[in-house]
């Protein structure tokens, strides 16, 4: 396994990391995903942790919080092996209280998923969205006694935008409370939006993208090809109206790419996916899911291996699309004088 320091944190995480969203499956959502249950899980954390996957990434709303429950059970008596990263804020109750950012709810929901995860401490807590309700001093303020109480190690944040990641990152400077190092995202050879801005601010500022549903949300495993309807076992079926939108001849543009690319190395398709993300900047994670023991073989595939130069060039040229302004300026070179080339 490769290890790589999160932003510039100091801190290193595994090059792969597994998504425990399929642990539990309740509810419509979760249950297509899957429905691993303990047995099943502590399987997969045994097959993780004898590959050096030692990053588990949940949250408090996967299946009702029954994924930190079984992931903290799978880990029992081996707690000290594992990276355990979750995320909190969106809601997880019925009260007025049980969602967003506020002191009220942050220390709450840590609580309350410290005692589901079973463990003293979390390596890696993100916010789960921005709260445009709570001041960002307030947030901040929180995490940072939640990190000098030994409750948290370092901080993150998942699907906020440029601006709201950048006022944070500066009122934590201008406070001098702790920094966000870590930013789960969605990134993936069908959705490069990351790249727009994401990017060049985790590049600039130091914070390390840990990738989520790397294959498109399940779009790039090869089973979805031009002509043909999706297939049964598609979780698209139960999810697409949650999925990241993409153009269905966009897809078919980058799946033709990638069979060229199979072609010539012998690899599948969600390897070729993953191993392409591994190769971009800022990336410290990519977190993989699995329904069963096969799934996680075929994702740790990944490693050990690269695209060449050809091989990166032709996906990339497939993949890219020309972003909105005012990032497209940059982008095709009419401020080259005043900014870096694009990754």
């Amino acid at each position: 396994m490769e290890y790589r320091y999160l932003g510039r944190s100091g801190f290193k995480v595994p090059a792969l990391g597994f998504g425990a969203g399929t642990f539990g499956g309740k509810g419509p959502l979760f249950s297509a995903w899957g429905n691993t249950g303990d047995a099943g899980a502590r399987r997969i954390v045994d097959m993780s942790l004898d590959a050096g996957l030692n990053l588990f990434d949940t949250a408090d709303v996967y299946s009702d919080g029954a994924s930190e429950t079984i992931l903290g059970s799978a880990l029992k008596g081996r707690r000290q092996q594992a990276i355990i990263s979750t995320k909190l804020s969106l809601r997880s109750g019925a009260g007025p209280n049980d969602v967003g950012s506020s002191r009220h709810h942050l220390l709450e929901a840590t609580h309350a998923a410290l005692k589901r995860l079973d463990t003293d401490y979390i390596d890696i807590l993100q916010l789960h969205a921005f709260d445009a309700m709570t001041p960002v001093e307030q947030v901040l303020q929180t995490l940072d006694d939640l990190v000098r109480a030994g409750k948290v190690r370092y901080l993150g944040v998942s699907n906020f935008s440029g601006w709201q990641l950048m006022k944070s990152l500066s009122a934590s400077d201008r406070l001098g409370l702790q920094r966000y190092v870590a930013n789960q995202t969605y990134y993936s050879l069908i959705g490069r939006d990351y790249e727009w801005e994401l990017m060049p601010l985790g590049m600039d500022q130091g914070v390390g993208a840990i990738v989520w549903s790397p294959l498109g949300w399940g779009r790039l495993t090869g089973k979805i090809r031009r002509g043909q309807p999706l297939p049964e076992g598609s979780r698209l079926h139960a999810t697409a109206s949650s999925a990241p939108p993409v153009h269905d001849e966009h897809l078919y543009r980058v799946v033709d790419a990638m069979d060229v690319v199979a072609e010539e190395t012998g690899k599948s398709l969600p390897q070729i996916a993953l191993n392409w993300l591994l190769a971009r900047p800022t990336v410290a994670s990519v977190l993989v899911g699995a329904r069963d023991e096969a799934q996680l073989q075929e994702n740790l595939g990944a490693l050990g291996w690269q695209l060449s130069a050809e091989q990166l060039a032709r996906l990339d040229a497939a993949s890219r699309l020309t972003p909105p302004y005012p990032y497209y300026p940059y982008w095709n070179g009419q401020f080259s004088e005043l900014s870096a080339p694009p990754a």
